[in-house]
């Protein structure tokens, strides 16, 4: 028995275990304080512990590679916009703030404000369809749901229930003092973003049409008004930690006012509508960076969309202090 807890622990990684144990180091870069250690997915070695391994398997191939299976061509029925979910969950949601899965097994099922109700897992992949790969959701008892869940599950042992760990998610910035500016945002796109994404934002497509290489950041294959990255200080903290290829969150290719001006172009561009009209059922509890209107705050819709949002923070911050 000694032995086999032993083998299980070097192969589920065990200097990451230890780490876990060890005090928290808070990092200062920039505009951010991180904290070290930061979360490491669960190692695909472990597999050889679980009930269905080749399901988890499937689930991570499913991630990295959406198109293929469910994609325009898919070999296992067409309802996604040709982009993968690897696009914006990086490293199949294993990087550290590459919008990854660290804190989803942990927190769900929790209460969302946008849609006002208790949502599973299950909800949650099925938005990223809808909104992210401006699709249509799988059914919750399907092979494939399955398969993505059990995933998702694997990538988050051992994060202890309601926590959210140093590295998960998604980079927060700082605010800007000023509105993101989109025609800065292009200059800068021009120069970092079109070998990769193209000058129309079109991305590049993989040599048998199947998937996107690098994926569009607008037009009709690409994300829709809902998706989550269409909100301002999502999409710039994503891309500071992320972009362009190569950059990291602690080697970083772009400024802060960069990373905002670029969002802002990048969502200023034509995209796939999506009906939103039940999101945030409660209007008080619109983010600041939400790009759509009503409000209650009495801020235009231009500047819930480009900042600033520090004024906007602090009216609802003093609005609920009473």
């Amino acid at each position: 028995m000694l032995a086999f807890i032993l083998v299980f622990l070097l192969i589920t990684d065990l200097p990451r275990l230890i780490n876990r144990k060890n005090p928290v180091e808070e990092i200062q870069r920039d505009s951010v304080v991180y904290q070290k250690p930061l979360w490491q997915a669960m190692s695909m070695d472990a597999l050889v512990h679980e009930k269905d391994p080749e399901l988890i398997k499937y689930g991570k191939e499913l991630i990295a590679n959406t198109s293929l299976y469910l994609g325009p061509k898919g070999k296992v029925r067409s309802i996604s916009n040709g982009m993968n979910c690897q696009n914006c969950h990086l490293d199949a949601g294993t990087r550290p703030w590459g919008n990854n899965y660290g804190a989803v097994l942990s927190t769900y099922p929790k209460f969302r404000g946008r849609s006002g109700t208790i949502e599973n897992i299950q909800k949650r992949i099925n938005d990223c369809f809808e909104r992210s790969l401006n699709g249509k959701g799988l059914d919750s008892n399907s092979r494939e749901m399955l398969a993505m869940k059990s995933y998702i599950e694997f990538v988050g042992q051992f994060v202890p229930k309601d926590s959210i760990p140093a590295g998960s998610g998604i980079w927060k910035l700082k605010n800007l003092k000023r509105a993101a500016d989109p025609i800065k945002g292009q200059v800068a796109y021009e120069q970092k973003c079109v070998t990769c994404h193209g000058q129309n934002g079109e991305g590049v497509m993989n040599a048998d049409g199947t998937a996107y290489t690098y994926p569009p950041l607008w037009g009709v294959h690409s994300y829709n008004v809902g998706a989550g990255l269409y909100r301002l200080s999502r999409f710039a903290g994503y891309i500071k930690a992320n972009m362009p290829y190569g950059a990291t969150y602690d080697k970083p290719q772009l400024t802060d006012e960069e990373s905002w001006d670029i969002a802002a172009y990048v969502n200023s561009r034509p995209r796939p509508h999506k009906d939103l009209s039940k999101d945030w059922p409660k209007r008080s509890a619109k983010p600041a960076d939400h790009p759509f209107g009503p409000y209650d705050d009495g801020f235009s819709e231009q500047q819930h969309k480009f900042g600033p949002f520090k004024p906007i923070e602090d009216f609802k911050k003093a609005k609920n202090k009473k």
